[in-house]
């Protein structure tokens, strides 16, 4: 990661452009050979000199000047590219930012492309990964926190690749990673997610995401996610040395890469083990401990009667590794190894359960209605998605255009939730990707409890992606900030008690008396009630705004003030998807924040010093 940059300049043009890059940059300095008047900018004697002592000391050089001189000042000073600085150059107008050294490693090529973005220029990238919009195979390992191993020399691996060679990926695990791989796919390039749907002879590169080596006489590149929990128990005494050494053996036996460990585990009374401490210091593996009690909740396969003599439990290394790992099962039983000094150990291997390939439900906010006002992140899922359901009354059918060809998408409406579940667990055990859509934000009377309830004991993986609720709409529809200075800094989010009781706390007359920003939903039908409960403690000139299917397109606002609430509600026919508003914030345009306003005091920067002014 870049953090200090060095900004040098030849001119005072390039001092000025300096000067503003700077500002961007908190961590950055400005040098140069000239004379100049502002305290920022370092004045040295020579730029070769500087460069000599410094340039293995800076993560990043950007010369504002001629391509030419920046390549002679650095030209012997390079060494490798895996420990080069950055190194970017631009013409004093900041019109084209070059990328020079260390492009992908060295992060060159996003320096050049944020620095073009700050000054308006173009970035000018020249490596064939990005020229190709491709993977860069050199720095994924770094983004995503892999091992990366090959026998053969990474050159020649990433030749193949960009000369766009036929190219197989094989994705044995899942994680942010593997989800960027599968969204940015290459046209020569196949995934495929088991060994046996991969026919090797097909390819003339394989990139393999797993912690388990395969059987190929193709090129490969593994790169390796930390996945692996190892539960182990020993003897009192246990070499360090030999318990490494021995333990990689038995791991690399069984087919698993040593580099793949994410955690080592065991007993609390292990917990000062020499053998253990000295593992996790030289291989930066954490090692961690569990009680009696944490173990006793774990149900081995192969419990052990002298284990429970002795400690108290039926097994160490079992129910350690499946405990740190979240699963109930195991990759690798229990191993007991005796060692030629008479000490023994036992190892067991879970996978960390959130690197297991399986389905996946996603709980996601559709937004208000719109379907433009889904989050990115909900439209993603929502594209890659095998099955989705969604409550055709409340989300628009155009939001399932985003839908992939050949996913089931089917309207909840008619269907029990029974029936739904069925549906999400058909998919679900297929390993499928579900999609559960709900109006607005999923938190905010998304009736997701009871569903999720389910998924638990189901023992079911769900996540939720939150969306834009139909309140902040609504702000955005009446052109109001619904948190005003000095007026309201509250917002309360509630309904009308009707068929569904409000516990006593939180009836309408007890919220009305902190007098906020006042967000009434599902109560149009209880219009009178909601009107004479808020006129408790709001006045009765207070706006409103009846709010019916925001951001549909036959979307319809009301305004007017709280005593004519039931007969603006009345009046309008409506009953269903409709949201009130109460309170002093709608269209408030009075108040101004402190921080605009011509008494407050604002502090600006001259040189180095710091001054507030009127």
């Amino acid at each position: 990661m870049i953090k200090k940059i060095c900004f040098i300049a030849f001119t005072d043009q390039g001092i000025r452009l300096s000067r503003m890059l700077q500002s961007q940059f908190p961590k950055s300095v400005v040098i140069s050979t000239r004379d100049s008047e502002y305290e920022e900018v370092s004045q040295v004697e020579s730029i070769d000199e500087y460069l000599k002592n410094n340039f293995q000391k800076t993560d990043a050089f950007c010369f504002i000047g001629a391509l030419g001189i920046c390549v002679r000042k650095i030209a012997s000073l390079l060494n490798d590219k895996r420990e080069d600085p950055a190194v970017i150059c631009l013409d004093e107008k900041g019109s084209f930012v070059q990328s020079v050294v260390s492009g992908h490693i060295g992060e060159a090529n996003d320096l050049a492309k944020k620095v073009a973005s700050i000054t308006g220029g173009q970035a000018v990238i020249s490596t064939a990964s990005d020229v190709q919009d491709i993977w860069a195979l050199d720095t994924l390992a770094q983004k995503y926190d892999w091992i990366l191993k090959s026998d053969h020399s990474m050159n020649e691996l990433i030749s193949i690749f960009v000369n766009q060679k036929p190219t197989a990926v094989l994705l044995e695990l899942k994680d942010k990673g593997t989800e960027y791989l599968e969204k940015s796919v290459p046209e020569f390039v196949d995934i495929f997610y088991t060994q046996e749907e991969l026919d090797h002879e097909d390819y003339e590169l394989l990139i393999v995401v797993s912690n388990k080596r395969i059987s190929t006489n193709v090129p490969t590149l593994y790169y390796i996610p930390r996945s692996l929990c190892v539960g182990s128990g020993c003897s009192k005494e246990l070499d360090s040395d030999i318990f490494q050494n021995r333990l990689k053996e038995e791991i690399e036996e069984l087919g698993y890469f040593f580099e793949s460990i994410k955690t080592l585990n065991s007993v609390d009374i292990k917990a000062q083990q020499q053998a253990y401490l000295d593992f996790e210091k030289s291989n930066n593996v954490p090692f961690q401990t569990f009680n009696n009690d944490e173990i006793d909740t774990v149900q081995v396969p192969n419990p052990s009667e002298v284990v429970m003599s002795k400690i108290g439990v039926q097994g160490v290394s079992e129910s350690t590794a499946m405990l740190s790992a979240g699963q109930d099962k195991l990759l690798s039983e229990k191993k007991k190894i005796i060692l030629d000094n008479g000490e023994k150990f036992t190892f067991a291997l879970a996978l960390d359960r959130s690197f297991e390939r399986k389905g996946e439900i996603a709980i996601i906010g559709a937004g208000p209605g719109d379907e433009a006002l889904i989050t990115l992140k909900g439209k993603e899922y929502l594209q890659n998605a095998d099955c989705v359901l969604y409550a055709g009354s409340l989300i628009p059918e155009e939001m399932t255009n985003w839908c992939k060809q050949g996913a089931v998408v089917r309207n909840s409406a008619m269907m029990t939730l029974e029936e739904q579940l069925e549906l999400m667990t058909e998919h679900y055990q297929k390993g499928n990707s579900v999609v559960r859509l709900h109006s607005g934000d999923p938190s905010i009377y998304g009736a997701i409890q009871e569903q999720m309830s389910i998924m638990d004991e189901l023992g079911f993986e769900y996540f939720i992606i939150p969306g834009i609720s139909s309140f902040s709409a609504a702000a955005a529809a009446l052109k109001s900030e619904f948190t005003v200075p000095e007026v309201v800094q509250s917002i309360i989010l509630t309904r009308g008690e009707g068929k569904t009781p409000l516990p006593p706390s939180e009836n309408l007359e007890e919220m009305a008396k902190h007098k906020a920003t006042m967000c009434v939903f599902l109560s149009a039908g209880l219009a009178k009630k909601v009107q004479a409960q808020l006129l408790s403690h709001y006045d009765e000139n207070t706006p409103v705004a009846v709010l019916y299917r925001l951001t549909w397109k036959d979307e319809e606002i009301y305004q007017g003030e709280l005593k004519d609430l039931a007969q603006i509600i009345k009046d309008s026919g409506k009953t269903r998807t409709v949201l009130i508003i109460v309170g002093h914030a709608i269209g408030a345009r009075k108040n101004r924040s402190l921080l605009y306003s011509p008494d407050w005091k604002h502090i600006f920067r001259t040189g180095k010093k710091f001054k507030a002014v009127n």
